[in-house]
């Protein structure tokens, strides 16, 4: 996959006929998409980690589902490939650092599916450091827009989307950062951490409301 082109990326994370796909296969997009822990598809497209990294796959950055499939192989697949371990958020910053370029650029409002500006403005939550409030707050706002764009009988998707950004946002304003990652991070829990930490309700874990 050296020579991989972007769409490569983008046709498995978005396979084919989505945009006339009904509530029930959206549905189940949503569980393969958040479904977290390990994902035994991605190995093949591990190589466009270090790639996106080295600069190599920067010619995909002049479109805008170009950007987002780099967002992807920065965002996602480390998480899915590298589950349980520091690698899983070490490619976050330079994930924000693309999504920041293509909100300023135009290419976020240039996408035409919601479910593509979802994952664009991700890392925005994702990535921790000193303006991971105001990223998060932005993020929310980014889904709130979203409730009432797209195909209506997708809408409580859309509205699941903006509850989980919600919540990341509100342990983002009480802790400024992400305290389930301590621990894989070797970081040291305040006692309020700890606490939340124990209580182990942590928003990327909530089902949404049609899965049992």
């Amino acid at each position: 996959m050296s020579q991989a082109e972007w769409r490569t990326v983008y046709d498995f994370w978005f396979p084919d006929g989505l945009d006339d796909a009904d509530l029930e296969t959206h549905q189940r997009m949503v569980k393969r998409w958040f479904g977290g822990g390990a994902n035994s598809e991605l190995p093949p497209f591990e190589p466009l980690i270090e790639q996106a990294v080295s600069g190599a796959l920067d010619s995909w950055l002049a479109s805008p589902l170009g950007r987002l499939s780099i967002i992807i192989v920065l965002d996602q697949f480390p998480r899915g490939l590298y589950a349980g371990t520091k690698k899983a958020f070490a490619f976050d910053p330079l994930a924000q650092g693309v999504t920041e370029a293509g909100l300023g650029n135009g290419h976020y409002d240039a996408l035409t599916r919601p479910w593509e500006k979802a994952f664009f403005g991700l890392p925005l939550i994702h990535a921790e450091g000193p303006d991971h409030l105001e990223r998060a707050n932005r993020c929310v706002g980014l889904a709130e827009k979203r409730v009432s764009e797209g195909p209506p009988h997708l809408r409580s998707l859309r509205e699941f989307g903006l509850s989980q950004a919600r919540g990341q946002r509100d342990v983002i304003a009480r802790f400024g950062r992400h305290p389930h990652r301590n621990a894989i991070l070797a970081r040291e829990s305040t006692p309020e951490e700890a606490a939340y930490i124990e209580h182990g309700d942590f928003v990327h874990n909530r089902r949404p409301p049609w899965v049992s």
